[in-house]
């Protein structure tokens, strides 16, 4: 599974980082997520597909 982020266009509503705290984070200064681990081990990608889903600005992609 690889993980990409438009991260021009985060809100930083932090919905990512509730669905997979391992995988996803945000910057203090403006919310905007940090990636922590861009190819998550495979246990992971149930919460990283969630992220992606609850995402209200869909900036995250999920690939295998």
């Amino acid at each position: 599974m690889k993980i990409s982020i438009d991260f021009d266009k985060c809100c930083g509503a932090g919905q990512c980082v509730l669905a997979a705290p391992e995988v996803f984070d945000q910057r203090d200064e403006d919310g905007v997520v940090v990636l922590l681990d861009p190819n998550p081990p495979s246990e992971q990608e149930e919460n990283v597909r969630q992220a992606a889903a609850v995402c209200p600005a869909a900036v995250i992609k999920v690939e295998q």
